[in-house]
């Protein structure tokens, strides 16, 4: 008697779906707790910052680390404060962890989300112009040995995104939110984002700096958009090694002391 074939139809498994529907009713419903028992709107930033922050934290795979912080260069720059940087777990170093916030060195990033209570014209700047302050800073990169020899990572553009509660346009991520991301350069591009009561989105920008939009339904912001971030840290691949080496020059005064300390790093 001859075996009946294998049947290669997959079956959605409704369970999942389900689970992810739960996940974003769930972190809704946080947020508006949040604009409902906060009347300062200090407080109730931080208290949506660190929602999303949490969740991220809990979700992203572990090579990843997320945090509230400052970026900075072997330049001695700055950016902005960001709400949330999404940067290399396993060898970014903590340069400087303060009451004042914590310092993340530029080369250990792969992206930075801002988090606001409403997607709008005026926020969507606000966060490009936070974005462009960490794009614009100096990243080095060293060669490091492998089994095959030496490399050098070419350090690969940052991902912006903006992440809210709500959209404040009719439709809300129609055209006038379309507009809006073709008036950006390409340091204050945002990649991707979420309002979660209305949708997420996705923008792939051509050579001549086209946006290609996607876009999905209310119902699977959340997950949409923790998809498609997952997809764009996927392409990154690595960042780059830290040139140590030149972080030095911020802690000597003077040509030659400069000199004097990356001979006697060179010479370790």
């Amino acid at each position: 008697m001859t075996a009946p074939a294998l049947s290669t139809h997959r079956v959605r498994n409704p369970g999942a779906r389900d689970w992810f529907l739960r996940q974003q009713e769930k972190m809704q419903a946080e947020l508006c707790e949040v604009r409902t028992v906060h009347d300062h709107a200090t407080a109730k930033g931080d208290g949506t910052e660190l929602h999303w922050l949490q969740m991220l934290q809990r979700r992203l795979p572990m090579r990843y680390r997320a945090e509230r912080a400052f970026v900075i260069d072997a330049d001695g720059n700055r950016s902005q404060q960001i709400d949330i940087v999404i940067h290399d777990r396993q060898f970014c170093p903590v340069l400087l962890d303060t009451a004042g916030g914590v310092h993340i060195p530029a080369e250990s990033v792969y992206a930075v989300l801002e988090v606001k209570q409403v997607l709008s014209k005026e926020q969507i700047e606000y966060a490009g112009a936070k974005i462009e302050s960490v794009r614009r800073l100096h990243r080095t990169s060293a060669e490091f040995l492998h089994a095959s020899g030496r490399s050098r990572t070419i350090p690969k553009p940052i991902l912006g995104g903006i992440v809210a509660f709500e959209s404040g346009w009719s439709p809300p991520l129609g055209d006038s939110f379309e507009a809006v991301m073709r008036t950006s350069t390409v340091d204050t591009r945002v990649d991707l984002g979420c309002a979660l009561r209305h949708g997420g989105f996705e923008i792939v920008y051509s050579d001549r700096g086209e946006p290609q939009l996607s876009r999905c339904d209310a119902d699977s912001s959340l997950i949409f958009f923790f998809l498609r971030m997952l997809h764009r840290l996927q392409q990154i691949a690595t960042v780059p090694a830290i040139d140590y080496v030149e972080y030095t020059g911020l802690l000597v005064v003077g040509e030659d002391e400069t000199a004097d300390a990356v001979r006697t790093v060179n010479s370790a």
